[in-house]
């Protein structure tokens, strides 16, 4: 047990503790987004309502932008697909990710305790865990609640990241240090919160 923890603080501190979440409802304030995220945070960039070739050609405007400020950038998709278009990783549930490669974060998808351990046997180098609180991604939806999300959470076999309904103040109240938002980073003024 002390050998799983141990790797699981090692693999914790190589990753961003922040992540910012691409959405078509955060798309028009993404670039003042990774103007004002502290360098080294992260990007995981899904973008699925754009067609194959605009989805690439928004990518590579982002990433440019995140490279800038020095921040990781992780492609929803498949290892392959992050490799060939330059992202540091991919993200999504377990089973899309792909074979495991040296240099590549896996960032996997996960709402209960036998997702996380999939994501575990998988290979995932960290587990978004959600909907911690009330989303706008999944109106009425069933959360997990900060009590139900802690008891998961220090279950899992990788770092977790916690995401639905996060901000700045909600990461605080929680008392989690990894967390990844959509609408709670896309605002200038929730994003004055992270200081």
């Amino acid at each position: 047990m002390a050998a799983l923890y141990s790797r699981r603080v090692r693999r914790a501190n190589t990753l961003p503790a922040l992540w910012l979440v691409s959405d078509a409802r955060n798309d028009r304030v993404l670039e003042r987004a990774l103007a004002r995220l502290p360098r080294g945070a992260g990007l995981i960039y899904r973008h699925y309502h754009l067609g194959r070739r605009q989805r690439r050609a928004r990518f590579v405007a982002l990433q440019r932008r995140a490279r800038a400020r020095a921040l990781v950038v992780v492609l929803a998709g498949s290892a392959a697909e992050a490799r060939a278009w330059g992202a540091d990783g991919a993200y999504g549930s377990p089973r899309a990710l792909g074979a495991r490669r040296v240099g590549t974060i896996r960032l996997t998808t996960a709402h209960s305790l036998a997702e996380l351990a999939l994501a575990g046997r998988c290979g995932a180098d960290a587990a978004l865990l959600s909907p911690v609180f009330p989303t706008a991604s999944h109106p009425g939806g069933k959360v997990l609640g900060p009590v139900r999300f802690g008891l998961l959470a220090r279950r899992a076999p990788m770092p977790v990241i916690a995401l639905g309904g996060m901000d700045a103040r909600r990461a605080r109240a929680l008392g989690w240090p990894h967390w990844a938002a959509i609408d709670g980073l896309g605002h200038p003024r929730r994003l004055a919160q992270i200081a």
